[in-house]
């Protein structure tokens, strides 16, 4: 049996779901999400938790039984306390800034770049060198955050462009640390 998949999820008090056929839908104080479930996987509600069940042993079942337990749980987390993934700037003049609801980024190139959020994104912008993509839905915010994350990628001799908060850089030497150096 998965070890993640046998794990109930326990639902906390103001979060609603509604399990219909092979579809989940969780409403919560942040917002409402819905996904389509595999059909041969069940989830079930008993007494204020929820638990994903699977028919068999068989390979495919044994596969999605913890990512469909995940999924849910992660639609619970969203709907309670939401998600956010930061983000770093690093280069001289590179910076963020919120122009409305959209994002714009200073990156080095000769035109400024605006990111729409979609359906259910916001962005902070904490300073002009840090932000956030703040949302209900995991997967759409990483979705977000790697989007911004590629405009500029941080490269491996200044460290400059866009990364996760927290993300470490593996740094190259460049021409002046080769072996022997300047002579």
């Amino acid at each position: 049996m998965s070890r993640i998949g046998r794990l109930s999820i326990p639902v906390p008090v103001g979060v609603e779901v509604a399990l219909a056929g092979d579809s989940i839908t969780v409403s919560g104080p942040k917002g409402t999400l819905s996904r389509r479930l595999v059909p041969e996987l069940r989830v079930v509600q008993e007494d204020g938790r929820l638990r994903v069940e699977r028919p068999g042993d068989d390979k495919r079942s044994r596969e999605l039984h913890g990512l469909t337990r995940t999924l849910v749980a992660n639609m619970v987390t969203g709907v309670t306390t939401g998600f956010r993934k930061g983000l770093e700037i690093t280069g001289v003049g590179y910076r963020a800034q919120k122009v409305g609801e959209k994002l714009q980024l200073n990156l080095g190139y000769s035109h400024p770049i605006e990111i729409e959020p979609p359906a259910g994104i916001s962005f902070e912008v904490e300073n002009p060198t840090r932000l956030a993509v703040v949302g209900i839905d995991k997967e759409l915010v990483g979705h977000v955050a790697a989007r911004v994350r590629a405009m500029r990628k941080p490269e491996p001799y200044k460290g400059k462009g866009v990364r996760y908060a927290g993300e470490t850089v593996r740094r190259k030497a460049g021409k002046a640390g080769k072996i022997g150096g300047k002579k």
